[in-house]
């Protein structure tokens, strides 16, 4: 692997590294928000059936989402009021509550934050100011953003000393902050950090770096850990509960390390596999709890039962299409996934955990009846997996002579590529259709990206 100085500068000090990465992104996210006007509602899109998760248990102290709802739509209205025949129509569940299809692991991860607010703007009024601490106002709005932020640091932070343990400093920097740059988890922390993605992002890292550190341990306290991490993981991203099947083969692994006799190998794996189990649903009761009050069950699928198509994946689709497809759209996970057999040479099992995870994870997407993820920047769904690429990429940046210039090469070609389909993505979002057409089809996806700035170049000349 090559040797220079740059690297070995920005080696030196990576946490403050990853922080500063952190915080540009923060100021770039910001900064556009403020281009494009600040406007009375920042919350858009997913994010808003996670606010209100936050909002109507803080300020009301129930799950009755529809004042919540209703609080946040009608800021729109306060400059151009709603438009002609507009009216309410919510969906309600069986117990008569207004539905919600999301998890509550991400407002969860906001509520710290989102405390704090309440609290520090209580004591303003109290102070003379006349701010409204209703939930609804712009201060109260950031709080997803600036904890989406910090969960994308996190999720560095922690993919990073997993691959540094692997492969030392500077492959891992290459691994971790390369596939930031190359995949969707850069829109979800430039242009869309109050989704769940960056959240579901740290949790998987977590999960892994916990794993990874404490492999040779066979505790109970251990395992314990584990289940209540894998819960936490299923709390922000029910499919993420996958990672719960880690626990089997660790164990198993364990008792053969111990040399344990079949007639005491079965308890010891089995009391492993109980106290993992417990633990994870420990952790994953909230969302039990909150289904229990929406749907009136502790355990559904609230999108209904032809929402997962067990036995029809779309997993050439859920990979290749120009739909989102995830190495469609993020080519350097393919890299990464490549570069996971390079783990053969360092650790099997981890290998095994870290495939089996994507495996699972694509067999999981590829089910699911929207497998393109609805409107996205990419394979969404997959960022969970951000660790699992990254690994792989930073196993072979950690390739010698021109090995090792190749896929930095490719990983600066591949970064600034999704750069380029980033611009296009939001060139479009914004409205302006005569300049980018919806990436959706393989032309668009991969000519138009690169012709669109010669295009805007061209028109602001000429």
């Amino acid at each position: 692997m090559a040797d220079c100085e740059p690297m070995r500068l920005l080696t030196t000090h990576p946490g403050k590294l990853i922080v500063g990465v952190a915080l540009l992104m923060a100021v770039v996210h910001f900064a556009g928000i403020f281009v494009r006007g600040v406007r009375p509602r920042m919350v858009r899109g997913d994010a808003v059936h996670y606010y209100v998760y936050a909002r109507s248990a803080v300020f009301d102290g129930d799950l009755d989402f529809e004042n919540d709802y209703k609080g946040l739509y009608r800021l729109d209205f306060e400059r151009s009021g709603p438009p002609p025949g507009f009216s309410w129509d919510f969906q309600r569940t069986p117990t008569g509550l207004v539905r919600n299809y999301m998890a509550v692991g991400t407002p969860l991860a906001w509520a710290p934050l989102f405390l704090v607010a309440t609290g520090a703007l209580k004591l303003a009024v109290m102070a003379g100011s006349t701010y409204p601490v209703d939930g609804f106002g712009l201060a109260f709005q950031m709080v997803p953003d600036v904890t989406g932020l910090v969960a994308v640091a996190l999720a560095l932070w922690f993919t990073f000393l997993l691959c540094r343990d692997l492969y030392g400093p500077q492959p891992a920097l290459i691994g971790v902050l390369g596939m930031l740059a190359g995949s969707s988890l850069l829109y979800y922390g430039l242009v869309s950090p109050s989704y769940s993605h960056a959240v579901s992002a740290m949790a998987a890292s977590g999960f892994f770096l916990f794993w990874w550190r404490s492999r040779s341990n066979a505790t109970l306290g251990r395992y314990a850990v584990l289940g209540l991490l894998a819960g936490v993981t299923a709390l922000v991203r029910w499919q993420d509960g996958l990672l719960l099947t880690a626990v089997l083969p660790d164990a198993l692994w364990h008792a053969r390390q111990a040399g344990l006799p079949s007639r005491r190998a079965v308890p010891f794996v089995g009391v492993r596999l109980l106290v993992a189990s417990a633990a994870a649903l420990v952790a994953f009761a909230p969302q039990m709890a909150a289904w229990q009050v929406l749907y009136g069950q502790l355990l559904t699928v609230p999108q209904g039962s032809g929402f997962m198509r067990w036995a029809s994946p779309q997993v050439s689709a859920v990979l290749f299409s120009p739909l989102r497809g995830l190495f469609s759209w993020t080519p350097l996970a393919a890299v990464g996934v490549a570069g996971l057999v390079r783990l053969r040479q360092r650790d099997t099992r981890l290998l095994w955990v870290l495939g089996g995870f994507f495996v699972a994870s694509t067999y999981v997407n590829a089910s699911v009846a929207d497998w393109w993820a609805g409107e996205a920047f990419g394979a969404r769904r997959f960022l969970s997996c951000f660790p699992v690429f990254s690994v792989g990429l930073a196993a072979l940046a950690a390739l010698g002579g021109w090995r090792f210039r190749a896929v930095a090469t490719i990983t600066a070609a591949l970064a600034a590529s999704n750069l380029l389909l980033l611009f296009h993505y939001e060139v479009f979002m914004l409205g302006h259709t005569s300049l980018a057409s919806y990436p959706d089809n393989w032309y668009s996806l991969w000519v138009e990206r690169f012709t669109l700035p010669l295009r805007l170049l061209g028109r602001t000349l000429f």
